[in-house]
């Protein structure tokens, strides 16, 4: 077994992984502070909140994150280094997933946001230690390695633009002359933008297909708010999963 196979990390990752399950669950069982996290997010509405079924991807996250946690196991006793490639990281995602959930519920936006940018950051880092291994991937490292991180990053790309959105109406701030539908549209292109240049680097599917997700997620919730939000963000969720389809179709034809 080579050094770079070996995973010291592994039983930590396993009980903060399982601490954030647990953490998630109160959140919405009690929930933390006496408030679910819907509530909090209608708290501070904006033009770029998506509609609620938006958030069942965390149980895809998590489902995926499961069979990293197990693989990471799996991967050691086989000699693959790929689930030794976040390190300690992915124990530090942890941390920064259960914190950002007690700062969201107590209505520390400010704080949130700040969490929110290092779980952002370090996520990235993951998301490209995971792809700078040059040993040839498995289906195996594909399925609970790089998928995984694609999918967690991309949400969290997308959480961390709502977040931000949530802070600006609280504070109201101004829309630097765009008007509210016109700042969210923007917004929408720019999200579009960073799922195009992301997928097209690592020839990524999963990355820009959270987005046309979250996206579509958008056009349904502002639907009645604002038609030309709704629109935008409809039209550019289609040509974003479009795009997502192209980079699966490229990253098989990359592999033969």
């Amino acid at each position: 077994m080579s050094s770079t196979s070996k995973n010291p990390y592994k039983w930590l990752n396993a009980i903060l992984f399982i601490a954030v399950i647990v953490v998630n669950a109160l959140a919405t069982t009690l929930p933390l502070a006496g408030r679910d996290t819907r509530e909090i997010s209608d708290m501070y509405k904006n033009l770029l909140t998506p509609a609620g079924f938006a958030f069942s991807i965390w149980s895809v996250i998590y489902v995926l994150l499961l069979g990293f946690i197990i693989y990471a196991f799996v991967a050691e006793r086989k000699g693959r280094a790929s689930a030794a490639a976040p390190g300690p990281l992915f124990a530090v995602t942890c941390v920064l997933n259960m914190a950002w959930l007690f700062c969201w519920h107590y209505l520390l936006v400010e704080l949130s946001v700040v969490v929110m940018l290092l779980f952002l950051v370090t996520l990235i880092l993951i998301y490209l230690r995971t792809r700078l291994d040059n040993e040839r991937l498995e289906v195996l490292d594909i399925l609970f390695v790089k998928v995984p991180f694609s999918m967690y990053l991309g949400w969290i790309s997308v959480a961390t633009i709502v977040n931000i959105s949530a802070l600006f109406a609280k504070h109201d701030f101004g829309t630097f002359g765009l008007g509210d539908a016109g700042w969210a549209i923007v917004m929408v292109i720019v999200a579009a933008l960073l799922a195009f240049a992301i997928g097209f680097r690592f020839r990524d599917g999963v990355y820009p297909l959270v987005f046309a997700w979250a996206l579509y997620a958008i056009s349904v919730e502002q639907s009645d708010a604002s038609q030309a939000v709704s629109t935008a963000a409809l039209v550019t969720s289609i040509v974003v999963a479009l795009f997502a389809i192209w980079m699966f179709v490229r990253s098989v034809m990359d592999r033969d």
